[in-house]
């Protein structure tokens, strides 16, 4: 009895309920129907704080209500959405139904299924549950029903999700599920087998012609394929399904090596570096940028990893880049620009159908993959277009290298016949020239023989005339006649005086004043001789009064004349202002001559101007030889 009167009562609330909002029949002849986020009634709960019971009361039934409106933008995150969706199944109905929710990324769904002894059967599902979890072993979330009774049953879902989700519910039979699942399965092997052929063939082209530009285009599409399975569930299905945390950070890591990898090989293909400096700067800026708020959502806002829209700003500069470098007349980029327009297409017709511009439908739902797609094959063809261009380029330059040869080859030979007929001539006039020059040269030489004996006759009367000259300076030497300019006749320069001394000292000979060895080497200095027995180095003006004067040696020499002469016509300042020398230093030299001369009065030997250079040596002390060495000294001279 109470059983009856609890069945009454709900079908009193059913039927009340039923009044007032619009109920889905089931019919055979028409095999599906997809509940748009404007036809359902559901209920909000930002408090998450609901329970299933209190949604299902009756007093909570008006709470529930269409929103003709809606658009996916009004989506609110991690709030709960409780949505009631009315079903009148019919007996007489010979398929197999079906509820499934189309969004693969909703992370929670807790469905309510109602059983035909009035109870209901909570079913978890969303992409935060391991993927073995699920019923069917599908992409997106289904709910098998099982009703054969004429009967209006109320199925209630839970929908929480931390991003926007995708609300549509589809009722459709299994046989027509079947099919649709067949076909879109084949669509998405079409997509990612087109994805592994066109990478393939960029590896076997890189192979060929070694441009990293294709790794980084296969880089590029296999980003784009991983960003795809992330979205589409594929990769959850088939690459992680154990590990259902990896959902909510594989569409935004996946999204961001598309981007950057679609920038990186735009700077490469474009060849940006050279065609357009700036924009390669704002391609590089842009990479850096993006990996920045990548760190950024990854870290710190999460939530933000599926935010799309920001997107629109590297595209537009990776469609902009192209358009100024095909205008530029770089041609390969026509086909880049071409692909991207494309993509930018399907991106805008998402947009529309994300706005509910457009109406949902499969192709319009799919219409970023079909750009994909095309955006693939157009930048497969833009590198194929590139290697053709250049291979042209390289043909054209082939045939004009093989024209300028034959040109050159044809020049050559004019100009080898024109040559070889100027060579001819060429020769006959030079053995004309020879024939001329050697009765010249005849001429030349006999005229050569008469100028050297007139030479040799000029050179003796030059040596006949110097010496004649200089008897005439030696006497007036003798006669203490001699100014500075004529004694710079005899004594010249530094080479001059030293040849003097040189003569003056050794007389020819040498005799070391250390063991007195008579054998010498070249000393370290210039006229300087070094002893080959004891290495005693001894310079030119060592023992004599010019030893470790400051000034040039020729006026030293002048001075020492006029002081041994006993000139007394010069004054300090006089010979100051000829010599161009310090008043102080040229009293020095004279007092240090003066000295020496007053040395050889004392031994009885006045100098004159005959033998003034008796000045100039100064007599060394007693030798220290060794005995053996004063022994071997004696028995030479007692032999010479």
């Amino acid at each position: 009895m109470k059983q009856w009167i609890v069945t009454g009562v709900a079908i009193i609330i059913i039927l009340g309920s039923a009044s007032a909002q619009k109920v889905f029949e089931v019919e055979d002849g028409r095999n599906e129907h997809n509940f748009m986020p404007y036809e359902l009634e559901y209920y909000v709960d930002t408090t998450n704080t609901l329970s299933f019971w209190q949604v299902s009361s009756n007093s909570f039934s008006n709470r529930f209500q269409a929103h003709p409106d809606y658009h996916n933008k009004d989506f609110k995150t991690n709030a709960s959405y409780w949505i009631r969706l009315p079903v009148r199944h019919r007996a007489n109905s010979t398929e197999v139904w079906m509820l499934e929710f189309y969004d693969q990324t909703i992370d929670e769904i807790e469905a309510y299924i109602p059983q035909e002894n009035g109870s209901y059967r909570n079913v978890m599902m969303g992409d935060s549950q391991p993927f073995a979890h699920r019923l069917l072993r599908h992409k997106n979330f289904e709910i098998v029903l099982n009703i054969n009774a004429d009967t209006l049953m109320y199925y209630y879902f839970n929908v929480r999700s931390h991003e926007f989700a995708d609300i549509r519910i589809g009722f459709r039979s299994v046989d027509r599920f079947v099919y649709y699942a067949l076909n879109e399965y084949l669509l998405f092997g079409t997509f990612y087998g087109m994805i592994l052929i066109i990478s393939l063939y960029n590896f076997l082209v890189y192979l060929a012609i070694r441009e990293i530009k294709n790794i980084y285009y296969i880089i590029y599409i296999l980003s784009v394929a991983a960003y795809a399975m992330s979205y589409d569930g594929i990769g959850f299905q088939y690459l992680w399904p154990n590990h259902p945390e990896w959902n909510n950070y594989a569409v935004g890591v996946t999204l961001y090596s598309v981007i950057v990898w679609g920038l990186i090989f735009t700077r490469r293909f474009l060849s940006t570096r050279a065609n357009a400096p700036r924009l390669d700067k704002a391609l590089k800026g842009m990479i850096a940028l993006r990996t920045v708020w990548f760190l950024v959502e990854l870290f710190f806002l999460p939530e933000l990893l599926t935010y799309r829209n920001v997107e629109i700003i590297p595209l537009s500069l990776i469609f902009y880049t192209g358009i100024t470098i095909w205008n530029q007349g770089y041609r390969p980029a026509r086909f880049f620009v071409i692909a991207y327009g494309v993509l930018f297409i399907g991106f805008f017709i998402r947009s529309l159908v994300y706005f509910n511009v457009l109406p949902f439908t499969t192709p319009l739902h799919y219409s970023l993959h079909f750009s994909f797609v095309l955006e693939m094959l157009f930048l497969t063809f833009a590198l194929g277009d590139r290697i053709r261009i250049l291979k042209d380029m390289r043909d054209r330059a082939l045939r004009r290298i093989i024209h300028q040869h034959e040109v050159n080859m044809q020049l050559k030979d004019k100009v080898t016949r024109e040559l070889e007929q100027k060579v001819q001539e060429r020769t006959i006039e030079l053995n004309d020239k020879n024939h001329l020059l050697e009765e010249i040269n005849t001429k030349l030489e006999r005229q050569s023989h008469e100028i050297n004996q007139i030479n040799s006759i000029l050179d003796l009367d030059n040596w006949k005339l110097k010496n004649s000259i200089k008897e005439v300076l030696s006497e007036r030497l003798l006669e203490k006649t001699m100014d500075y300019h004529q004694f710079k006749t005899l004594y010249p320069d530094t080479l001059a005086c030293y040849r003097f001394l040189e003569n003056l000292k050794w007389e020819g000979t040498f005799h070391c004043r250390k063991c007195g060895n008579e054998k010498y080497f070249d000393g370290a200095q210039k006229f300087a001789r070094r002893c080959t027995r004891c290495g005693y180095n001894e310079s030119i003006t060592a023992y004599t009064i010019f030893h470790s004067i400051k000034f040039p040696i020729e006026k030293a020499f002048y001075i020492a004349y006029l002081t041994v002469i006993g000139q007394k016509e010069y004054t300090l300042e006089m010979l100051s202002e000829q010599l161009d020398l310090r008043v102080n230093t040229l009293w020095a030299f004279r007092h240090k001559v003066a000295e020496r001369i007053h040395d050889l009065e004392k031994t009885g030997r006045r100098p004159h101007s005959a033998r003034w250079q008796e000045v100039i040596l100064i007599q060394e002390k007693p030798s220290k030889l060794p005995a053996a060495a004063r022994v071997q000294s004696r028995l030479k001279s007692s032999q010479n």
